[in-house]
């Protein structure tokens, strides 16, 4: 008998803005091959392995998660997502300069879930 499959526990969703842009995947298509496929890796962790902890996903507080992926060329990128039934929605990404996430950095993904969970036609 062959290996048992493994099944993904939540599946990706990039957030689409007003003119049906995704720009996470926009901001992840903008990297190096190396870059992308370390972007993904850390996805995929979590997809595979929800709920995962530390150093791949961290909690930040009011639904936000963040993914942390540490680059090539030194640089730490993280993607801010929130949880939607078995829905990992991708929301902002951004490299990280700062110890602490930049106040506009977690505004914007705050905005994005608000119209995200305004959209969605459950209630």
């Amino acid at each position: 008998m062959g290996e048992p499959k493994t099944v993904k526990k939540i599946s990706v969703f990039f957030f689409q803005n007003d003119k049906g842009k995704m720009p996470v995947r926009e901001w992840i298509l903008g990297f190096p091959p190396d870059d992308k496929k370390i972007i993904g890796e850390d996805i995929k962790t979590a997809e595979f392995g929800w709920p995962v902890g530390m150093p791949v996903v961290k909690p930040i507080g009011d639904k936000l998660y963040e993914v942390r992926s540490s680059l090539s060329d030194g640089r730490e990128a993280r993607i801010l997502f929130t949880i939607y039934k078995n829905y990992m929605v991708l929301l902002h990404g951004f490299i990280k300069k700062t110890q602490k996430i930049q106040k506009r950095e977690l505004n914007l993904a705050k905005n994005r879930m608000k119209k995200f969970f305004k959209n969605q036609k459950f209630k």
